[in-house]
Parts: C-alpha cells; sequence; structure tokens
C-alpha cells in the first residue's frame, strides 16, 4: 500500500538524487506518493528526477540558501551524497563530507524536521577480517583512507546534533552498493573483466559486505519511519553470505566474459599495496594507484558484518536476493539478445 491510499505522503528531501542511492531513494519516494525535493548542481544530468516529477533546488551541498530551501517543510531529510573515492587528502573528503553536512544539518535543525536518515558506510570499522561485527563495535578512529575516515567523523556529527540539538536522526551503515544505473563501481569492474587485469587477492573465499541499491533504499525508509531508530545506527547488507569470488564470477557470467582465475597471495597484495600507495603519495600522484590499501581491504579482507540490530529495531528484511539484484544491476550490461529481469517491485 503506497502512501497516497494511507493517506501518510511526506515531503523529503533529498541530496545526492543524482547518483546511485539518492536517486533510487527519489525514485521509490516517488512511486510510494511521497513528494521529492532533490539538491541539484548546475550542471546536474536531471533527465530520471525530471521523469519522475520530482522538484529541484538548484545548488550544492556547501549552498546555506539553497540548503535552507530544501529542508523548509520537510517532514524527512534523506542525505546520500558524499564525496566518494579511495584517493585524495583528507582535506578534500573533508570539506563535503564534514563541513558541509553540518550546514545541511542546520538547516534541517532550524526546520525542525520529522526525521534525517544520513547514509554512512561500513567502511568506518576498523580495516581488519571481520566475522560478524555488530554495532557495538566502535568505527576506527584512524581508518584506512581518507573517504572512510571523513565518513566517521560524518557519523559523529549527525549523532552529536542528535544528542545536542535534539534532531531526530538515525544513520544507516551500507556495505558494498550495487545497482541500476551505476555509473562508477560495476564499469570499472567490467573494464578490468574486459581487460583480462582482474586479479582475486588471495581465494577469493572471503567475505563481501553487499547491499543491493534497492535494499539500501528500503532500509532508509525503515529508518525514517521507525521510532526506535532515533539516535541510532544500523549495519544494512544483503543478508547473504557472499563471497568476492561469487561476486566478480556473477558480474563476469551476466556479462558474458570469462570467470576471473587470477589471484595474488595475501601476504604479497598487502606488502604491494603498502609500497605503491606510499610511493604515489610521495610523488603527489593525483590518480588512484593500481592497487592500494583501500583496494586490499575491499578485495583481500573478510568483511562479514551482522546486520541484527536493523532487522530487531527496524524490521529489516532484504526484499531483494542477492541472486534478484545482481540480475537487475546487470541488466543494462549484458550482451544483446540474452534474456532481461523481470522489472516489478517486492
Amino acid at each position: 500500500m503506497d502512501a497516497m491510499t494511507t493517506g501518510t505522503a511526506r515531503t523529503i528531501f533529498i541530496t545526492g538524487a543524482t547518483g546511485l542511492v539518492g536517486g533510487h531513494a527519489a525514485e521509490e519516494a516517488v512511486r510510494l506518493g511521497h513528494r521529492v525535493r532533490a539538491l541539484v548542481r548546475p550542471s546536474s544530468e536531471t533527465r530520471w528526477l525530471d521523469q519522475w516529477g520530482v522538484e529541484k533546488i538548484v545548488g550544492d551541498l556547501e549552498d546555506v540558501e539553497a540548503l535552507r530551501r530544501g529542508a523548509e517543510g520537510a517532514d524527512w531529510i534523506f542525505n546520500c551524497a558524499a564525496k566518494v573515492g579511495d584517493w585524495g587528502t583528507l582535506a578534500e573528503f573533508r570539506r563535503l563530507n564534514v563541513d558541509a553536512l553540518r550546514l545541511l544539518l542546520d538547516a534541517a535543525s532550524n526546520a525542525r524536521v520529522g526525521r534525517f536518515v544520513h547514509v554512512s558506510s561500513l567502511g568506518v570499522y576498523e580495516g581488519r577480517d571481520h566475522f560478524g561485527t555488530d554495532e557495538t563495535t566502535p568505527p576506527a578512529a584512524n581508518s584506512l583512507d581518507a573517504y572512510t575516515r571523513s565518513k566517521t567523523e560524518a557519523e559523529a556529527l549527525v549523532l552529536e546534533y542528535h544528542r545536542t540539538r535534539g534532531l531526530p536522526a538515525a544513520v544507516v551503515r551500507p556495505g558494498f552498493i550495487y545497482g541500476e544505473r551505476d555509473r562508477t563501481v560495476l564499469p570499472k569492474l567490467l573494464m578490468n573483466l574486459r581487460r583480462g587485469t582482474f586479479a582475486f587477492f588471495g581465494s577469493g573465499e572471503q567475505r563481501l559486505n553487499c547491499i543491493y541499491v534497492k535494499n539500501l533504499v528500503h532500509a532508509i525508509f525503515l529508518a525514517a519511519e521507525a521510532s526506535g531508530a532515533v539516535g541510532e545506527v544500523f549495519n544494512v547488507t544483503d543478508g547473504e553470505p557472499v563471497t568476492k569470488r561469487m561476486f566478480v564470477g556473477r558480474v563476469a557470467e551476466l556479462a558474458g566474459l570469462p570467470v576471473p582465475t587470477r589471484s595474488i597471495p595475501l601476504p604479497v597484495a598487502r606488502t604491494l599495496a603498502t609500497v605503491v600507495e606510499g610511493t604515489a603519495k610521495l610523488l603527489g600522484s593525483k590518480k588512484p594507484p593500481i592497487i592500494n590499501k583501500a583496494r586490499f581491504k575491499f578485495l583481500g579482507l573478510n568483511l562479514d558484518y551482522s546486520i541484527e540490530k536493523a532487522r530487531r529495531v527496524l524490521g529489516y528484511r532484504p526484499p531483494y536476493s542477492f541472486a534478484e539484484g545482481m540480475e537487475r544491476a546487470m541488466a543494462e550490461h549484458r550482451p544483446a539478445g540474452s534474456p532481461q529481469p523481470a522489472s516489478t517491485s517486492p
């Protein structure tokens, strides 16, 4: 049953709506009958938002007036925007992921929004093997890379506004996000698979903390609605045991490419990541090296996190299985003539 039929239509202000997570959040909000505002830069591609009838607030994360207009009269705010990447200085990431977030939190507090849902990352945990890690484990003070450190600081800022200014905020921590309209992760992986340059780190049997974007959006809406979500942080994944080899192999199969078999021993990969990253930083490289500590974390570590808190407090049950999510995510990358997945909603 959607919002229109239940009489509970909300006004939702979404940042990052031209990106993967924010775009799917906007699409789902419109489908449910909510009124949607999206913060968009003047240069952003907005054809999907225009197609869905989304109200556009032109500006960026550092535009105080645009943030005020977006938050004014909003019931909920979904902060899906972030500077993402595994290379760059802490100052660069902190500017948009922390300093600009403070401006958005000020706007949300002043507008007295009913719920502020912040999309963080499971990367905030320590860069080590994880086996069922839950939210009682604190984020790492010094994460492996500038991006995840800025996400750690952003989480702390959101929770600070909840404690000191009474902002009804909740934080969701997704893992590795995949889905339709992804312009970065799947295209890069496919490029490496086509070039034959992809290699696993170790056996490839380590767990991957993946989440299909529509499962994440489902969790965001639950965090907006559940009274027990306020002031809390939630790990969210697909809730299935998916290995790096399973994920990459399925991407290759659906794209009609050979499944990769090459691997680099874990100790060698770890050493290479340290040495190559250190050299690139000394040389002041603006582009990430082919291997660095963040990529070792993604491919080399066992990343298994508990989502029991989200199940218990939010009632989170991923609507899509890994198999279904992967079929949908890869539909636009499949060879011509291959069958396409159904487009029905759960």
